[in-house]
């Protein structure tokens, strides 16, 4: 067996996470906060350690090695780790993120990340933008980036840069939507679910990224429109067509079962519904295996 980090979708062997508690700190804190990030609602710090704990209990009864970063001075949105790096098997490449008040969580990933024996290979600079969610491995050779609000082209020429161009960057247009303020990265719109099944949200592709993925030999299930805003189209793939929903999506879950996924749901209000991050958004897989 091998491993790599290059992939969405082989089995996960260990996984970085950022436990609530340590992002939340206490209900002052998220009163403090949440209106200013732009959360729904504030989320409860006691419901949401319980739900987090359950959370964590459902990865790790897969066999999978959890790994969990730190408390520091970064906002109740460093919750959401996977937006403030890119992992390669070459190294990591720390995000300047889009959304200001998150700069400066690349201090403890870099710390997280040399414990771990991963590679600094570099960091996106001003007027360079890049969110971990706009990234997303199609392939082992080829990384689709989403050109949005959050992730610039001189952070795209940046991320191209310090990789050296040992793999394939796929460029892809994002749409204006609900504007700057808003949380929308490209995996807001697709979420991979095996090596050629992908679950997407149609009426936020643009046309050519979606006939591209038909014509490479990617089979699309379409997301129930209905379950959008209840973030159906967040799915972490742990295995292949084995993956974390949120509760609250029975559509979406029935079309993936009718694909032949092993769906694994948890509660998440106070995690990912008020903050609007789903299990891709509050995990950066590390290692996954292949044969």
């Amino acid at each position: 067996m091998h491993t790599t980090i290059q992939s969405e979708v082989f089995q996960v062997t260990d996984i970085l996470l950022k436990h609530a508690r340590s992002a939340f700190g206490d209900q002052g804190k998220l009163s403090d906060e949440w209106q200013a990030l732009n959360y729904r609602a504030e989320p409860s710090y006691d419901l949401a350690i319980k739900e987090y704990d359950e959370f964590t209990r459902l990865v790790a009864q897969l066999g999978i090695v959890l790994h969990y970063l730190p408390s520091d001075a970064s906002t109740i949105d460093s919750i959401y780790l996977r937006d403030a790096s890119v992992l390669t098997d070459r190294g990591a490449i720390l995000c300047h993120m889009g959304k200001a008040a998150r700069q400066g969580e690349q201090k403890t990933l870099m710390w997280a990340y040399r414990n771990l024996g991963i590679e600094i290979l570099g960091e996106i600079e001003a007027p360079g933008k890049l969110e971990g969610g706009d990234t997303m491995w199609l392939r082992p050779d080829l990384l689709a980036v989403g050109r949005s609000y959050r992730t610039n082209d001189s952070g795209i020429a940046q991320l191209t840069s310090l990789t050296a161009n040992y793999f394939e960057i796929l460029t892809v247009d994002l749409p204006h939507f609900k504007g700057p303020t808003d949380v929308f990265h490209l995996m807001s719109v697709v979420s991979p679910l095996d090596t050629d099944l992908l679950l997407v949200y149609s009426p936020l592709l643009t046309v050519r990224f979606r006939e591209w993925l038909i014509s490479n030999g990617f089979h699309l299930i379409e997301l129930p429109q209905e379950e959008f805003e209840s973030m159906g189209i967040n799915v972490l793939t742990l295995a292949p067509r084995r993956c974390m929903l949120l509760s609250g999506n029975p559509n979406t879950k029935e079309r993936l079962v009718e694909a032949g996924c092993d769906v694994i749901e948890f509660d998440g209000d106070e995690i990912s519904g008020k903050g609007m991050g789903g299990p891709t958004c509050l995990t950066r897989p590390l290692w996954r295996q292949y044969p």
